[in-house]
């Protein structure tokens, strides 16, 4: 390894304390890990990446459908999900974004997301698993309701235990802008089952009587912050009636030499 890149990962490793906090909670926070600077570029790049996805759904070989009265749009291996009307056709969800824009690429490798997160893992060997773009639009963005990402990846993954996240926050994240939320602790208790309320997406919501909704813990952070967090910790988030954006990436990695999620590429991380 370059000895440059040897030293900045170092930088980055996680301390005791928190890589205790993390195995005990399931998550971890760290602040402004990305100066305004820097969030404005990827911002730029984020807004450019949502433009890209946005024409490539008109384009000839996208194939649109409609699950709860949610309206989804596949084009190659990228998914586009909108806002529920009337707010359609804001994007809710872009996955996977980072390929669309070379700025998101880049960041993949950043030690700041990868330093930890090989902490996480145990191993410095890593790669991609998947990454996408949450966008809550001022006045237009819906909430996520309670859920795990484990029950999502687990037909499609031989190690779902083995695919920590890590969470870019763009702008400030506040209750009033529908912020993170996580149920601290709840990861200890493996992939749990989802609800059985007859609808379409139903069961990858998490059934309400497995977690105690008391232990929530909303993740008001400033822009720039990172939130690494478990693929079994139960979480969501609320809507954003404010004026404010509440942009975030969400990138998730996995041990070296397995292909990513929708692509089934291997991505391994430099």
């Amino acid at each position: 390894m370059n000895p440059d890149r040897a030293a900045l990962l170092a930088d980055h490793r996680l301390g005791v304390e928190e890589a205790q906090q993390y195995r005990a909670e399931g998550f971890l926070v760290r602040e402004r890990a990305f100066d305004a600077a820097a969030i404005s570029l990827l911002t730029a790049a984020v807004e450019a990446a949502a433009a890209l996805a946005l024409a490539r759904t008109a384009g000839g070989d996208a194939r649109s459908y409609v699950l709860d009265g949610k309206r989804f749009v596949d084009s190659g291996h990228v998914t586009v999900q909108f806002e529920p009307p009337p707010h359609d056709p804001a994007i809710k969800v872009i996955e996977p974004v980072c390929e669309l824009h070379p700025a998101l690429d880049a960041l993949l490798d950043d030690p700041r997301l990868t330093a930890p997160i090989r902490d996480i893992l145990g191993r410095d060997a890593i790669a991609l698993w998947t990454n996408k773009l949450n966008l809550k639009r001022p006045g237009a963005g819906s909430g996520f309701g309670w859920h795990q990402d484990s029950p999502y990846w687990i037909h499609d993954c031989g190690h779902v235990d083995l695919l920590p996240n890590v969470m870019v926050v763009l702008d400030d994240a506040s209750a009033a802008n529908g912020c993170f939320k996580v149920i601290r602790g709840s990861h200890r208790e493996g992939c749990l089952p989802g609800t059985d309320d007859g609808t379409q997406l139903g069961g990858f919501y998490t059934d309400p009587r497995r977690f105690d909704a008391a232990r929530a813990v909303a993740l008001e952070v400033p822009a720039g912050s990172l939130v690494f967090f478990d693929p079994h910790i139960v979480h969501g988030s609320g809507p954003n009636p404010s004026a404010s954006p509440r942009r975030a990436l969400i990138i998730t990695y996995q041990p070296a030499g397995h292909p990513t999620l929708k692509s089934r590429r291997i991505r391994n991380i430099r």
